[in-house]
């Protein structure tokens, strides 16, 4: 049984919902799966500059204007949901699945590793 939820909460399967909703209304149609994978490699990127430049030792040139990372993160995560919606694939029933994985194959691992204490 799902979990009440309040009418700000999106889960996976309902950001899946609105994303098509957003390409078949506004978008006009998917981009093909290289164009999204290149999008989701230049949102990946601007990910990366912000944290390189936030939390690394890079540091902002005087010309550059600072992303927001929630605002790239989302990006990110609006490609990524583009993809499953074109690849068929549930992610909500995909990260439990490799949630289920993750905790087989890790039970012990991380807790076992001296790096991380």
């Amino acid at each position: 049984m799902p979990a009440e939820s309040t009418p700000d909460e999106l889960t996976l399967r309902g950001a899946q919902q609105r994303v098509d909703e957003w390409i078949q209304t506004i978008g006009v149609r998917y981009f093909d799966e290289m164009t999204n994978l290149a999008q989701l490699i230049e949102e990946v990127g601007e990910v990366a500059r912000i944290l390189s430049r936030t939390c690394g030792e890079q540091s902002y040139k005087s010309t550059d204007t600072p992303g927001e990372l929630s605002d790239e993160l989302a990006d990110v995560l609006f490609v990524v949901l583009c993809l499953a919606n074109q690849s068929g694939i549930d992610l909500t029933e995909a990260l439990r699945a490799n949630l289920a994985k993750k905790t087989k194959r890790d039970k012990d691992r991380h807790r076992n590793n001296a790096k991380l204490h």
